[in-house]
């Protein structure tokens, strides 16, 4: 019997899906840079699903890909045609929410958005938030650390964990569901798995940690002129003003860019800085440290949201949804030391403008968590494709000190400018983890290292 056919017979017919059954939405994540749709996709219904057919694969060293919500950026769940697809949508539901120990156990195909809606309902809150929340996967949330708005105060998605299940690549389920806050008992085998990418283990349930829900959130928007000048507003807002759950920073392009595509204004000048603020302070506390903050020319102008709607405006302009319509639009994903994010920005600016004098480039990023995302689209000259920018962003990358990748993961996209951030010694430590726990090599092969 054929390997699709020892699949159907040990998870079922419906499960496994082969030639024309098999749909468009499995050839690319969000970067559309994929191109070839899968030998075939199984669809499991279950962690032992998950084993069986990772079993059968390893045996006959059939090469297979994890896909989640496929909202990723960087090319991780890119098929190249030889390969089968395990896909985790069926692999959804939240197992249980115990209140006592504020945790939630939930399957990983379960969406971001339905895991953050369950908490809410006992009472209780989920941290990690993304844009693609209704989409994305709780999976591939902790299979990329998937960082968002909430990591200044929160932390990144590794740390909303207490527990995990996994599958290595011969079909052997690891399971590490642990509720407790403390537990050093020996390594902690979770974080081998958030971060890696479905290429040393697939992530098959979690325990999340909940927290107590952080209350009313009072939204901010305040226009600087300086990079300085939004340090210096983070650091006085989490010294005097206390309560901050978001700060968001967005470069002059950047918010003119999308404030004009959707027909918003907000003050009557133009400013070199915009930042979203946000705070489970009362509202005239904020108000008054903010005018503090005019008063002494630290904010050119600011507004506080009078209503959900006001501040749903707000994040609009940052969410960015009419750049995305610009073409070749590229989208990175880079952190360096705070000090330093603003002269990165001028210099990779210039060096891509050098180059294409009528690209557009702007940055915007969570900055309170040392990340910043950059937007460039450019027309092509001959000889010239997405790598043209790659190493302009990522070569003036290095002279920074910085990380090639924030909170998007590495796929195959970045993997070739990897030796960017990590050194010679710690490569070599990747791929000794990646042998001792995929040997043959069958889990997103070609991804990350």
């Amino acid at each position: 019997m054929s390997l699709i056919g020892d699949l159907r017979a040990a998870l079922g017919e419906d499960a496994v899906l082969a030639g024309a059954d098999i749909g468009a939405r499995y050839r690319s994540d969000r970067s559309e840079t994929g191109t070839a749709l899968p030998l075939a996709v199984i669809r499991p219904r279950s962690t032992e699903d998950v084993s069986a057919a990772l079993r059968l694969c390893h045996a006959a060293g059939q090469p297979v890909i994890a896909q989640g919500g496929m909202t990723g950026l960087a090319g991780g769940g890119n098929p190249n045609g030889s390969e089968i697809v395990i896909s985790f949508e069926r692999l959804s539901g939240i197992e249980e929410i115990d209140t006592a120990s504020a945790t939630m156990t939930v399957k990983a195909g379960t969406p971001l958005e339905t895991c953050q809606q369950a908490a809410a309902e006992a009472g209780l809150f989920l941290a990690l938030d993304l844009g693609a929340r209704g989409s994305c996967q709780i999976g591939g949330n902790l299979a990329t650390n998937a960082g968002g708005i909430r990591v200044i105060r929160y932390g990144m998605a590794r740390e909303q964990v207490l527990g995990l299940e996994a599958v290595l690549a011969d079909g052997t389920v690891v399971t590490s569901l642990n509720k407790m806050l403390k537990n050093n008992a020996g390594y902690d085998l979770k974080q081998i798995f958030i971060g890696s990418e479905g290429t040393l283990g697939l992530i098959t349930r979690a325990v999340l940690r909940l927290h107590p829900p952080p209350g009313e959130i009072v939204t901010a928007l305040c226009a600087l002129a300086a990079f300085d000048d939004v340090v210096t507003l983070l650091r006085r807002a989490q010294g005097r003003l206390g309560g901050i759950v978001a700060f968001e920073a967005m470069w002059r392009d950047y918010f003119g860019f999308n404030a004009a595509a959707l027909g918003l204004s907000f003050f009557a000048n133009e400013h070199g800085f915009w930042t979203i603020l946000e705070s489970t302070m009362e509202k005239d506390a904020v108000e008054s440290f903010l005018a503090g903050c005019i008063e002494d020319g630290l904010v050119a102008d600011a507004l506080i949201a009078q209503s959900e709607a006001q501040a749903r405006q707000i994040w609009s302009v940052r969410e960015g949804y009419p750049i995305e319509k610009l073409p070749n639009l590229l989208n990175f994903d880079v952190s360096l030391p705070i000090a330093r994010l603003g002269a990165y920005a001028e210099a990779c600016t210039a060096a891509l403008r050098a180059k294409w004098p009528a690209a557009h480039v702007s940055f915007y990023g969570h900055v309170g968590d040392s990340n910043v995302h950059i937007c460039v689209s450019t027309l092509y000259g001959p000889g010239e494709d997405l790598h043209s920018v790659d190493d302009i962003v990522y070569g003036t990358l290095k002279g920074f000190g910085g990380s090639i990748s924030a909170e998007h993961g590495i796929g195959t996209l970045k993997r070739p400018y990897l030796h960017v951030s990590r050194s010679p010694a710690e490569l070599a430590l990747m791929r000794q983890l990646k042998q001792a726990l995929d040997p043959k090599g069958i889990l997103n092969p070609g991804k990350v290292i």
